[in-house]
């Protein structure tokens, strides 16, 4: 079957038949391609690979190829050793006078006085770019593709009628960047490389290689602090500083090396080129300089060992290191029609969005996508992915690409465990744990708690953990103090699901000092225990009087991450055999806590008072945290609190951001209501044009970019992650000792499969099922233990050994 599409690239109108790229498999989904057919122009088209810490966005140009290099280290800053506002604790009495009056306005101010340094910025290393010298040239059958099966990016097409074809990778095994030029032409490879960076940087050129050296500010401002003018600080005596090289092996062509730092390739039909980059970080507490690693030794040994070793052994080393993490899951929703899978992902996604497309096997590529993503960025010890993985191109990165903790963070590790990526969520324990560190002095000098540990909103790779917004930042996001008990409750998930006893024992002290902090935190009001101030992350209320404020007392999410931090500790700490007057004393706690209210509409109350919200349809909903992803609030268990959840989304609508999106798919699955869990995914995949492209046709908003990235928008990858945890919350929910099967199964999905998705209590489950009935179910448990199994309206318990499994249908 021919399919014809019209498209617009440069302004050029362009038709094509998708049988005119025959090189190309139909059904690309079902191979988990992304593929198309034109370079790139802009980021949010371009392919994005990485080995956990360094990373590369991938344009395939054929005049120029750029390639955008990261290094998940490099960072703006040096270690968090100072209190800015050692003082801050002193206005906590008096922002809680000011509550008791019900004067709002002046809580807001005195809020000011309880602010800090903002996080610094994470930096782009720089971008190697590969000019062809025989152009212009004629291209025919251009195909960009990115197979994340095996985690391979290709670039190939016919140049001057001659195959040209360019292959990259990022190994972990060998740390490095992993490309190959090839050409069919009788002339051979004709290509200039050359290096650059936004940072301050030497580069020279000699033999085969290319020695670039530079760092980064030791102090930088975020780009909306609009009143510092010079938002970068640099010494080359301090800062983190890092050496890339770029070495060509090309034995059989003529390579140049020239005083401007370039490379010359001349001849021969295939060129390997491996980039490494090592930065001077050694530690979130260490001196970059004074007390760095041994970067130009450690850069220059990644090199040369990777140096001996053939394309083909290099490739082989990855895919399989790769597939090692990626292998276990594989998901089925259906087939997409050949004509539909044949055209280039961003046409899909386009008419997808506007045609209300079916195409089951496009949704399923975005759940692997997001698994790929997170393999790609999450593999540095104590160094988690940040707000845009490690892919970003700006010294002034939107928010500063940092850690943002009233969601982002957390939502980047929803899927970790359910997905059956557990090795991807060790770097955010090292780095809770790093938190705690300097979230105790946080705890004593903002808020006058001496036992504990808090993090504000932001954060960064040295952890600092103080609320920031000291140039007169709103409280409604600068002074939000429950980050530690949030970003703790993955200790707890994390053992949830893997029953790792050893590795709780090490975390558990984490856990209980965020604990600690939120049981020194509560204050009594009228015999019940309040958070006073708080915050309602980036949201604001209406008083009876008019005022638009942000700090109040006893605000919901406050109070449903303080339950569900201190639910964990408890857990955790019996499931240790340990501290039982601290179990007790949680207990007591808990029941003290002011209960969840109902307001006037039928919605779950955000703010102590039955208020409006200035925005109804405001992006976050923080205050649903209990529902997802906390596991207190429940269809099952809290019946009408779930109803008041449910209308909480009706009156928020479905048109917001891409990561509110993501977790809006959760929620929903969470409240079994199948038919909007799926119809905020088709939402979270709806079409959204690069952000600097400016025709008429131009798209905006919350939703995925061309390249299947999330479109905050700006760019945040917290969406990709938060519909792929979304998947699997549809297809399975689970708590320590139950599961249960297909609890939001959409109709769109009624017949389906999916294989090595994890549950709480350490089991991993295949199934089938057809026509919303699981017809094939296989259940292994990692560690052994028991659990109850709901599907097709019956229940089976189930008792396992350790690596033992059981066909239930």
């Amino acid at each position: 079957m021919k399919s014809i599409f019209i498209r617009k690239w440069k302004g050029i109108v362009v038709m094509a038949c998708t049988i005119s790229l025959p090189t190309f498999p139909l059904s690309a989904q079902n191979q988990l391609v992304l593929h198309y057919d034109r370079p790139a122009e802009y980021f949010e088209e371009a392919l994005v690979i990485g080995n956990g810490t360094m990373g590369a966005i991938l344009y395939g140009g054929t005049d120029k190829d750029v390639l955008s290099l990261n290094d998940l280290t490099l960072w703006t800053g040096e270690p968090d050793r100072k209190v800015t506002t050692p003082d801050a604790y002193k206005a906590i009495p008096e922002i809680r006078a000011l509550l008791d009056k019900e004067d709002y306005r002046g809580a807001d101010l005195a809020q000011r006085k309880v602010q800090g340094h903002y996080s610094e910025n994470y930096q782009p290393l720089g971008q190697l770019s590969i000019t062809y010298l025989d152009t212009p040239a004629k291209i025919t059958g251009y195909q960009r593709t990115l197979d994340i099966r095996q985690a391979l990016a290709r670039t190939s097409y016919q140049r001057n009628g001659k195959a040209f074809s360019c292959d990259y990778f990022a190994s972990a095994p060998d740390s490095v960047l992993v490309l190959r030029l090839q050409t069919e032409s009788e002339k051979g490879l004709q290509a200039t490389l050359a290096f650059n960076s936004l940072l301050p940087h030497a580069t020279t050129a000699t033999g085969n290689e290319i020695s670039a050296e530079g760092y980064a500010a030791y102090h930088s401002y975020p780009v909306y602090l609009d009143d510092m003018k010079n938002k970068h600080l640099y010494d080359p005596e301090r800062g983190t500083h890092f050496r890339t090289l770029i070495r060509v092996i090309a034995p059989n062509s003529q390579v140049k090396s020239f005083p401007s730092g370039e490379l010359k390739i001349a001849g021969g039909k295939e060129a390997l080129i491996l980039v490494a980059n090592v930065t001077s970080f050694n530690g979130f507490d260490k001196d970059p300089m004074k007390e760095g690693r041994d970067y130009r030794n450690l850069v220059a040994q990644r090199m040369n060992r990777a140096a001996q070793k053939s394309f083909d052994t290099l490739e082989k080393a990855h895919v399989a290191d790769y597939q090692s993490f990626f292998n276990r899951v594989e998901l089925n929703l259906g087939t997409t029609d050949k004509a539909i899978a044949s055209l280039p992902t961003d046409v899909q996604l386009l008419q997808y969005t506007d045609k209300a497309q079916k195409n089951p096997e496009l949704e399923a590529l975005y759940f692997q996508y997001g698994r790929y993503l997170l393999i790609s960025s999450s593999r540095t010890p104590g160094v988690p992915a940040n707000l845009q993985g490690l892919w970003n191109e700006k010294l002034l990165p939107p928010w500063s690409c940092n850690y943002t903790s009233n969601i982002n963070l957390e939502e980047n590790y929803w899927a970790a465990e359910t997905a059956n990526l557990s090795e991807m969520h060790r770097p955010l324990m090292e780095f809770i744990a790093n938190l705690q560190h300097t979230g105790e002095e946080t705890a004593k000098a903002y808020y006058g708690v001496d036992k504990g540990w808090c993090l504000g909103q932001n954060t960064d790779i040295w952890a600092m953990t103080c609320p920031v917004g000291l140039h007169g930042g709103d409280p409604s996001w600068a002074c939000w103090t429950m980050g530690g008990a949030w970003l703790s409750t993955h200790i707890w998930e994390r053992y949830a699901f893997t029953q790792d006893k050893a590795f709780l024992q090490q975390y558990y002290p984490v856990l209980k000092g965020a604990a600690e902090f939120c049981l020194n935190w509560l204050i009594e009001k009228d015999g019940k225990l309040i958070t006073s101030p708080g915050t309602s992350p980036e949201n604001k209320f209406v008083t009876p009087d008019g005022y638009v404020g942000a700090t109040s007392y006893g605000c919901t999410a406050d109070l449903a991450m303080t339950r569900e931090c201190l639910i964990d500790a408890s857990k955790a700490a019996e499931a240790l055999g340990t501290d039982k007057e601290f179990r007790k004393q949680i207990e007591k706690t808990l029941d003290r806590i002011l209960p969840y209210q109902i307001g006037k509409k039928g919605n779950l109350q955000e703010w102590f008072h039955d208020w409006s919200d200035e925005d109804p349809q405001h992006r976050h909903q923080s205050h649903l945290f209990g529902l997802y992803p906390g596991r207190h609030l429940s269809v099952e268990s809290t019946p009408d609190l779930a109803k008041a959840c449910a209308r909480t989304l009706e009156i928020k609508g479905d048109k917001t951001t891409g990561w509110s999106t993501g977790w809006r798919v959760n929620l929903y699955a969470r409240l079994k209501d199948s038919k909007n869990a799926y119809h905020i995914y088709r939402r979270l995949l709806n079409y959204v044009s690069p952000d600097n492209y400016k025709g008429k046709d131009a798209r905006r908003g919350g939703g995925t970019y061309p390249n299947l990235l999330d479109a905050h928008s700006p760019f945040q990858i917290d969406g990709n992650f938060g519909g792929c945890a979304g998947v699997i919350e549809m297809l399975m929910q689970s708590s320590e000792n139950s599961i249960q099967l297909l609890p939001a199964l959409p109709e769109a999905w009624k017949d389906g499969s999916v294989k090595g998705i994890c549950a709480r209590g350490g089991f991993v489950v295949d199934m089938e099922w057809k026509d919303g009935k699981v017809t094939s179910l296989y259940i292994q448990a990692r560690k052994g233990g028991k659990t109850k199994v709901s599907f097709n309206g019956k229940t089976k318990t189930v008792n396992l050994k350790a690596n033992k499994g059981i066909q239930l249908l």
